[in-house]
């Protein structure tokens, strides 16, 4: 299938990567494979899937991937795999947001297996990414009265306050408000309050 989730697998050594290629595809898996941080930038894109990295590689990085990554604003989960573990770079990993760190030699079920919740936290955030820039579309189509009010409603100003903070009256105040929570599709305040979050932050 087109959209199916690729693991992108980047190491240096040619055996480990033909390693965890061949064991990643038995499992059923997509799997395409990088011998350096820098064709793997070449190549990724914004595809979905994970990222299984080695840390300690000649050029760019394991570590300075994740950070060229971040700074990119991917959102690609990453598992760190290493022959060089330590508590240090562990904790550097994690912060910078690895999912998970594993030593080589690694048990490929437990690869596998972890490969899958990272597949599966990629789809979630995507989707949650999907569903704040639907929030931001909606937010666009508002008029610049109905964001005020909008601003207002979600600090839990009444529209008795707000209509006199914005010197209009109250039946206006309720006009714009009926049109906002229709614009954004939001059911309830506490609805409208979690989209404020996103547009408002």
């Amino acid at each position: 299938m087109s959209d199916q989730p690729t693991v992108f697998v980047v190491d240096d050594d040619e055996g480990v990567c033909e390693a965890i290629d061949w064991s990643l595809r038995q499992a059923g898996l997509r799997v395409e494979s990088f011998p350096s941080a820098e064709s793997f930038l070449s190549a990724h894109g914004e595809r979905p899937g994970c990222l299984v990295l080695d840390v300690r590689m000649q050029g760019m990085s394991g570590l300075d991937l994740q950070e060229v990554l971040k700074a990119r604003g991917s959102e690609l989960p990453i598992i760190f795999i290493t022959g060089y573990g330590d508590i240090p770079t562990t904790v550097q990993a994690i912060k910078a947001g690895a999912v998970d760190f594993v030593e080589k030699p690694v048990a490929w079920d437990v690869l596998i297996v972890r490969i899958r919740e990272a597949l599966r936290e990629d789809e979630r955030r995507r989707s949650q990414r999907a569903g704040r820039t639907e929030i931001r579309e909606r937010y666009q189509r508002l008029t610049v009265r109905e964001r005020e009010v909008m601003e207002l409603v979600t600090k839990g100003l009444s529209n008795k306050e707000i209509a006199r903070l914005l010197e209009i009256s109250s039946r206006t105040v309720e006009n714009h408000r009926a049109r906002v929570m229709t614009t954004m599709q939001a059911d309830s305040l506490a609805t409208l309050c979690n989209m404020a979050s996103v547009v408002l932050s």
